[in-house]
């Protein structure tokens, strides 16, 4: 835990808040989902709180282990190998790129009239952007062969859901392995040695 605080620390936020919420009446569940969510509406009028807060809370707290599950798998080893700070850069840049593109493009469908205004209220909270994300940037920690199997693996799991399903957070989960992955050139000095015969990055 000490060589990835940053990882653990918004776990554990996340973890008070998913309390905060199972103990909730519906009512102020809801309305505590509403005022941390990143929609239209939020963004329209509390641009700083609607990007943050969005972050730190979860939609179902019963999804609190499996969360855990994908802080350590994804996470925690991108901070360890890359360092807090470029880690934070990396998973922070895509929540934000990320929720801003998909609430842009709920916006012009519901100004082209491809979806109802209703839209800009919908619930959009969550940390999959961000370990989305990590998911893309922990490509560059594998070595060849296993790196381009990997690789064809996360783009199939996200590219397929964008393709099939259509929805705005499938957009805003791709955006952010693109993210994750445009972001190599922060792990310059962390590069994994090549094996025997082939050519380091």
């Amino acid at each position: 835990m000490r060589s990835s605080p940053g990882t653990h620390i918004w776990l554990l936020i996340i973890a008070l808040t998913s309390v905060i919420v199972a103990l909730s009446s519906d009512g102020f569940e809801s309305a505590l989902l509403q005022r941390n969510s990143s929609n239209l509406h939020q963004l329209a009028h509390h641009p700083v709180r609607a990007l943050l807060g969005s972050a730190f809370w979860i939609a179902d707290p019963a999804d609190l282990v499996l969360y855990a599950l994908l802080f350590e798998v994804f996470h925690a080893p991108v901070e360890r190998w890359i360092g807090t700070l470029r880690w934070l850069l990396t998973v922070a840049g895509a929540h934000i790129a990320a929720t801003l593109i998909s609430q842009q493009v709920v916006l012009e469908a519901i100004r082209d009239h491809d979806v109802p205004r209703s839209m800009a209220h919908v619930v959009d909270i969550g940390v999959s952007y961000g370990i989305a994300a990590s998911m893309g940037i922990l490509t560059y920690r594998l070595p060849w062969p296993w790196r381009g199997i990997y690789l064809a693996g996360v783009v199939a799991l996200f590219a397929v859901p964008l393709f099939t399903n259509h929805t705005y957070t499938d957009l805003g989960h791709a955006v952010s392995l693109v993210i994750g992955l445009a972001c190599r050139p922060l792990t310059r000095g962390n590069s994994v040695a090549a094996p025997h015969g082939v050519p380091p990055d």
